[in-house]
């Protein structure tokens, strides 16, 4: 019988583990960077990596382009719920032909766990100039909505019909719902936010310029909105938000419907 699970699939030889957890790559991201179809490149470096011990519900997998590339042009980090469903943890798309942030890292190498821990701010205001959101080190591949159709294959191949996943950043949260994403929990806090950068909110009053991620244009885009709150605008961080999704809903309409990207 075909494991159902993270759990499950852990269980299984290398080998099965490492060709079920490929399928949630998307093959444009293959074509695009001509990678093999065992992601093996032309000297023999594997440039897919994994973390999947045998006893573990959770899985991490990087995938680069080139293997000695800082970067994967995809990470996933997935974990089972307490029913035994999907739940992604963290999910990535980098492209590697664009500009780097160290958002990730301070310049002693100190990490910042993409400024949860600690905030490397020159870095994150050059990121901000250049259009990325919070928690980019780069610039997105674009390809989001492909990447999403592989994944549901791959969740479909479990025998399962939802999945979870956590939005780290408040713009994460706005995209998810785009997609047909719905609010296990935190939809409160959007709401809340929603209210908050509206005229005559209490975040509206705190748009003061008093540091760069504070402007008064920040109301209405939904990507400066999300560095403001990583700024603390809320005085608390973004958190403690769950999002899930059946495997083939539709777009649904997002929170901030009257924001700019």
């Amino acid at each position: 019988m075909s494991p159902s699970t993270i759990t499950g699939i852990n269980q299984l030889p290398v080998k099965e583990k490492r060709e079920i957890y490929s399928r949630m790559i998307p093959q444009t991201l293959k074509d695009h960077f001509h990678i093999s179809t065992d992601f093996f490149d032309q000297h023999g470096n594997d440039l897919l990596s994994f973390k999947f011990a045998a006893e573990s519900p959770s899985v991490e997998m990087g995938l680069k382009h080139q293997v000695d590339f800082p970067d994967p042009i995809l990470y996933g980090h997935l974990t089972d719920t307490l029913n035994g469903q999907i739940h992604i943890l963290l999910y990535i798309l980098n492209d590697p032909d664009s500009p780097r942030f160290d958002i990730d890292r301070m310049p002693d190498g100190q990490k910042t766990v993409f400024g949860k821990i600690t905030r490397n701010l020159e870095a994150e205001i050059a990121a901000m100039n250049a259009g990325l959101s919070p928690g980019q080190v780069r610039r997105g591949l674009g390809i989001l909505s492909k990447a999403m159709l592989s994944f549901e294959d791959f969740v479909i191949s479990l025998g399962q019909n939802i999945y979870f996943v956590d939005p780290l950043y408040y713009h994460n949260a706005v995209i998810f719902e785009k997609y047909g994403f719905a609010y296990q929990k935190g939809r409160k806090l959007m709401e809340r936010i929603q209210s908050g950068f509206s005229p005559g909110g209490d975040l509206i009053r705190k748009l003061d310029s008093s540091s760069p991620f504070r402007n008064p244009e920040t109301s209405s885009s939904i990507r400066l909105r999300s560095w403001a709150i990583h700024d603390d605008i809320l005085g608390e961080p973004f958190s403690e938000v769950t999002m899930y999704k059946y495997v083939g809903k539709k777009a649904g309409i997002n929170t901030c419907f009257d924001c700019t990207w």
